[in-house]
């Protein structure tokens, strides 16, 4: 199974499973089907099918990581991270990444067509968790025909996918590399994600979620948007990308946007609409919210199936919406369940973002544990493991700790 290289066109495939009689069992314990994930995969799978990596989107991200699609001016949402010589190398990994459940890219989602009434799912959709989300990623690698990932990888809400494979399925898994995530939300992460979630509802056009028919709920839409931005970037990137700068053309209206901050949200805004659907804003939001990735354990029995898996934990200094204290409780965790664990917080001011745009130096930790891994595998003898910086002066890693 192969594909062309990122840099060329790359296409969407689909899956579909949990057919009536057998449809997937919910962590609600509702059945439900049939499912459809949308994925993409970039590489080729060896022969022993054991250079695999799941790559696992964020909040609002899709099964498009790398390449382009016919027509496209932008690559996929990672494509700096896939590809020949980047840090998920293709020509020596095969990786695939999926629209969630619950999503609106391909996946089914509450947007989808119901085939018991013929219309949108809307609220008739299920409520889903990140544990569901795994469970169909899991049936995805089994139809590939895949009996272990080399890892799974992946960034805010993709991190708590991650951790979700660690505690539901760590016998599928060589490593995992949860990336600017948490356990679980505290109390001012569901307060974002609610305020998000009002805003949308507060449409009128929102109309208990049946407006597939009519006008979609925009501005609701785009407000909750517009919250989510800004807490992805930092006090610091925010004042060097925009200070106090005002716009150079101000409409006759007292309140019209007139710094260059408030014109970047309404942009931003603006064309999230495009491309996102509201019910499923609702439930990817209320699934983040309710995760938990202990699983009502204690944290010396959380990760304790997980003890052959290696892990690469990173964080950012200036991420305050995942602060790095989350990531430093994952590393507690799974040292106490007794997995060897690498943990590594890298300076940089782009905030939350920061799991997107610091591209050098998560190459430069992600190729290196990749190749720990596969040289662990092949039988080579486990020495002490350090990753250096690679000289990029805003960024070193204040906490590394080995197994």
């Amino acid at each position: 199974m192969s594909h062309q290289n990122t840099k060329n066109h790359v296409a969407t495939q689909y899956v579909t499973f949990g057919n009536p009689p057998d449809e997937l069992t919910l962590e609600s314990g509702e059945s439900f089907g049939p499912v459809t994930l949308a994925y993409e995969t970039y590489g080729t799978l060896n022969p022993d099918k054991s250079n695999a990596i799941l790559v696992l989107h964020a909040f609002t991200g899709d099964a498009h990581a790398a390449g382009y699609h016919e027509g496209d001016t932008k690559p996929g949402w990672w494509d700096d991270m896939i590809g020949p010589g980047k840090a998920f190398d293709t020509d020596a990994y095969f990786v695939i990444c999926s629209n969630v459940l619950g999503g609106c890219k391909g996946s089914t989602g509450p947007s989808s067509i119901n085939p018991n009434t013929g219309a949108p799912y809307g609220l008739d959709f299920p409520l889903i968790t990140i544990g569901d989300m795994v469970a169909c990623q899991k049936r995805l690698i089994e139809y590939l025909g895949i009996t272990q990932l080399l890892s799974v990888a992946g960034g805010s809400m993709g991190g708590m996918q991650v951790l979700a494979w660690l505690t539901m399925y760590p016998e599928f898994l060589r490593s995992a590399i949860p990336i600017a995530t948490t356990m679980k939300h505290s109390p001012q992460q569901i307060a974002f994600n609610e305020v998000g979630r009002q805003a949308i509802m507060s449409d009128p056009h929102w109309n208990s979620g049946k407006y597939y028919d009519g006008p979609l709920p925009a501005r609701g839409l785009s407000v909750a948007r517009m919250i989510g931005h800004i807490t992805y970037m930092s006090d610091v990137s925010m004042e060097e990308k925009f200070g106090r700068q005002k716009k150079t053309e101000v409409q006759p209206f007292k309140f019209t946007p007139d710094f260059e901050v408030e014109g970047y949200l309404n942009y931003r805004g603006d064309n999230f609409v495009k491309r996102f659907d509201a019910n499923s804003y609702l439930y990817i939001s209320k699934a983040m919210d309710n995760f938990d990735a202990t699983r009502g354990q204690t944290l010396n029995k959380a990760f304790e199936r997980a003890r052959n898996v290696q892990v690469l934990i990173m964080a950012f200094k200036s991420d305050w919406l995942y602060p790095a204290y989350q990531s430093q409780e994952i590393v507690k965790a799974c040292k106490l369940c007794g997995i060897e664990t690498t943990y590594c917080e890298i300076h940089s001011t782009y905030g939350h973002d920061a799991f997107l745009l610091e591209v050098e130096e998560e190459t430069h930790l992600i190729s290196h544990f990749l190749k720990k891994v596969v040289h662990a595998k092949e039988g080579i003898r486990k020495e002490a493991y350090a990753i250096r910086p690679s000289g990029n002066r805003r960024s070193y890693f204040s906490r590394l700790f080995s197994a």
